[in-house]
């Protein structure tokens, strides 16, 4: 497993879970470019859609038949963002599975947290991990308000969920949100985005 092989050049799994999740991201990136342009598209779409929502509003078929024939005209796929995160996660459960099975892992300690593959006794990184989904909000904030307070809602119910997971699993979704974060603060990415 890739795990392994940073674990033998860097003689660490703290190095190998930043560089797992590296190259995640680096083979991710097109899907993630993809992601970001159809963000932009709904954004651009905001004032359309709710002019649709107003006008249809006692008739939620025909409202249904407009948005999709809007989204047809401009080549836009609603589902288009989810298919980054939906790939994402077989990679999470073979990461969790790893960090189960591997006795090393509960070896390692990562500053505080004296286990890798133990829970973070101060959940501390569940609380980073909620503040860095929270950040990703704020950076990319969807043009509907209901989006805006369920991505909020997401980030407390995943760091009460996390709060008993693996630490070495938390640092992974941390420096997933974190080169998250980066990708979407970059004005490069924003150059290609509203090129496309």
């Amino acid at each position: 497993m890739v795990l392994y092989f940073f674990y033998k050049i860097f003689h660490s799994w703290t190095a190998s879970i930043f560089f797992l999740t590296l190259l995640i991201r680096i083979l991710f990136f097109p899907l993630s470019i993809s992601s970001t342009v159809s963000m932009k598209k709904m954004q651009d779409l905001a004032p359309k859609l709710e002019e649709i929502r107003k006008k249809y509003a006692q008739d939620p078929r025909k409202m249904q038949e407009e948005m999709l024939k809007l989204y047809k005209e401009i080549g836009f796929n609603p589902f288009s963002g989810c298919l980054p995160l939906l790939l994402l996660i077989p990679i999470f459960f073979a990461l969790y599975k790893v960090l189960i099975v591997t006795a090393d892992l509960s070896l390692e300690g990562f500053l505080w947290v004296p286990s890798l593959a133990e829970r973070d006794p101060y959940y501390i990184l569940p609380i980073i991990m909620g503040l860095t989904m929270i950040a990703q909000s704020f950076i990319t904030p969807s043009p509907n308000k209901q989006q805006n307070t369920l991505m909020y809602a997401m980030a407390i119910a995943f760091t009460i969920l996390f709060a008993t997971f693996p630490a070495g699993l938390i640092l992974y979704w941390i420096l997933n949100n974190i080169f998250n974060i980066l990708k979407n603060n970059n004005p490069q990415n924003v150059k290609i985005a509203k090129s496309r």
